[in-house]
């Protein structure tokens, strides 16, 4: 929604995932980690991501904070064509941009953060 902090979602919510009996992982990044958001000044949010443990398949995004209602396309494109965790890991995101905070949740999933 356009309103400030800026929020963003597709998908299921890690509530909704759990109702419906999925095992899941969920990764959480936060805007003060990124150094683009540090700049601008812009450091208050996150970015959330839920993926099928079984499948790695992406269930559901969720972001608050600066210029979400723009980020928030890569995971709907990425929900849409079904993608992996393990592809959007190798997805390569240009630094330092708002942007990396996406791969960083995806990663942070699986305990591998780089910036956390």
């Amino acid at each position: 929604t356009y309103c400030s902090p800026q929020v963003a979602s597709v998908g299921l919510t890690e509530a909704k995932a759990k109702a419906e009996g999925k095992d899941i992982r969920v990764g959480r990044f936060p805007f003060s980690a990124n150094g683009k958001a540090i700049a601008l000044g812009e450091d208050q949010g996150f970015v959330k991501t839920i993926f099928d443990k079984k499948t790695g398949q992406l269930l559901g995004a969720h972001m608050v904070g600066a210029e979400v209602t723009e980020l928030i396309q890569g995971f709907v494109v990425a929900m849409n064509l079904e993608t992996t965790e393990e592809e959007l890991m190798h997805t390569i995101f240009p630094h330092p941009t708002l942007s990396e905070m996406m791969k960083e949740s995806v990663l942070d999933a699986y305990g591998r953060a780089l910036n956390a």
